[in-house]
């Protein structure tokens, strides 16, 4: 096992090295320019994001779709993530990981659309999209489509399920004193009744899941940036002055430099908003939407919100309390955050345990209807609720054991989904663009298309 473990871990260093990270964030700058910038039209996007299409197609609303998608995305990342990158690359990672997001709302954009665009609608009257159909029905590479699902449905029971199960486990384990077995079963229940509902159970609870969480976890960031409220703009000098030059932030982070800067915040924000990944557009396919360039927006604001948003004020907040509090040790990003957060008296360490707890089961959420799309694609037949009941059992075993090796096997499997998604953005990109200067930039965003769904 030792030496199985080795492997993958070496593996996992090298696909999520630099070419990886050249090639997504090359993917971001090329999109972005490619496409006309369509970040220019984020308030468009939140304005669709929480408004009703009638009578158009689809399993979810819009707002449900991008809801699940979130669920997904906003993870132990956005606070744990976010603060391994301060330690090991200095405060400039912290901009890094926000430039990653602002590119990356592009690549999101274009996912969404491929995935309206190819989707299909199955005999139970349910729709099916992502990479996968884009890749069969828009470049006929059934193959390389089969491949991503394979390596979707591998990575579903890694990070989306087994780390998840386990990081709570462990959370609560340390935290209240309860066995670890106990707290898998209940997360086995608790997901249970949700995910043997589909796709429209999920978007329902995360609709109200989602926006409370979220909203909980800034509040607390805002409040520690009030009470550091003379180091938040220092901190701000410091983020950007250390991008280029890391020499500015002193201290322990002398060794830094703008090579550890950029990679430690690139690649942050890279596996954080999950943009090129081709996960997300897998629900953004089922959403009620009347052409392919409306729910591209509302795809496009599931970045914005994750990272240059979220990942944004737990940066300015880890460099804000490292500023205010010099004591901070901030070589171990886990123990950083910790230290941050208790600052607010009381109910500061709570809620950052609150935080990690509910950002980790909405992540099996998303990622449980992401897999089982990946199996239906794959296995024709009816195998949706074998796939279910599977994932609820890995569930309880992944709160129970030591997954050192399943952390590493999801790092590849995650690595080797992109691959086939980018292969997918980078050669229909004609077809984004056409589909974006008809609708976006032609005003004919309210026009109903015409979408072969067979």
């Amino acid at each position: 096992m030792d030496t199985i473990n080795d492997f993958f871990s070496l593996l996992g260093g090298f696909l999520w090295g630099w070419p990886m990270i050249v090639l997504l964030l090359g993917t971001h700058v090329f999109l972005t320019f490619r496409l006309r910038i369509p970040q220019r039209k984020l308030l468009t996007g939140i304005r669709l994001s929480v408004q009703k299409d009638p009578g158009a197609k689809g399993d979810v609303s819009q707002f449900g779709a991008l809801a699940t998608a979130l669920a997904a995305t906003i993870g132990t990342g956005n606070i744990v993530g976010v603060a391994t990158a301060v330690a090991l690359g200095g405060p400039g990672a912290v901009l890094w990981c926000w430039l990653t997001g602002i590119f990356g709302m592009a690549t999101k954009y274009a996912e969404g659309l491929l995935a309206v665009k190819y989707r299909v609608r199955a005999k139970d009257g349910h729709t099916y999209g992502g990479p996968m159909y884009a890749l069969e029905r828009g470049l006929n590479m059934k193959w390389l489509a089969i491949l991503f699902a394979v390596f979707t449905a591998l990575a579903s029971f890694g990070i989306g399920c087994t780390v998840q199960a386990n990081s709570i486990a462990l959370l609560a384990s340390e935290t209240f004193g309860i066995p670890t077995w106990v707290v898998g079963l209940f997360v086995c229940i608790l997901a249970a009744s949700v995910i043997i509902g589909g796709v429209k159970a999920i978007a329902r609870v995360c609709t109200i899941f989602v926006p409370f969480m979220a909203l909980l976890y800034v509040v607390g960031c805002v409040v520690i940036l009030a009470m550091n409220s003379g180091y938040v703009w220092p901190a701000v000098q410091l983020i950007v002055q250390s991008a280029f030059h890391p020499e500015a932030a002193g201290g322990g982070f002398v060794g830094a430099t703008v090579m550890m800067a950029a990679r430690y915040g690139i690649a942050r924000g890279l596996f954080s908003n999950e943009s090129g990944m081709g996960s997300a557009p897998i629900v953004a396919a089922a959403a009620q939407t009347r052409n392919p360039v409306r729910q591209a927006l509302v795809s496009s604001t599931g970045t914005f919100w994750d990272t240059v948003i979220i990942c944004a004020l737990t940066g300015l907040v880890l460099v804000s309390s490292i500023l205010a509090y010099p004591d901070i040790t901030y070589a171990d990003g886990a123990a950083l955050t910790k230290v941050a957060f208790s600052k607010i008296p009381y109910i500061g360490a709570p809620l950052l345990s609150f935080g990690i707890l509910t950002f980790a089961f909405s992540t099996i959420l998303g990622w449980s209807y992401y897999g089982e799309s990946a199996v239906s694609y794959i296995e024709k037949r009816k195998s949706n609720r074998f796939y279910r009941i599977l994932y609820i059992v890995a569930l309880f075993f992944g709160s129970i054991i030591n997954l050192d090796i399943i952390w590493n096997i999801a790092d590849c499997m995650n690595a080797l989904m992109t691959i086939p998604n980018l292969i997918a953005l980078l050669l229909l990109s004609k077809v984004t663009a056409q589909e974006t200067n008809k609708y976006l930039w032609g005003g004919r965003l309210d026009e109903e298309a015409v979408i072969d769904e067979r």
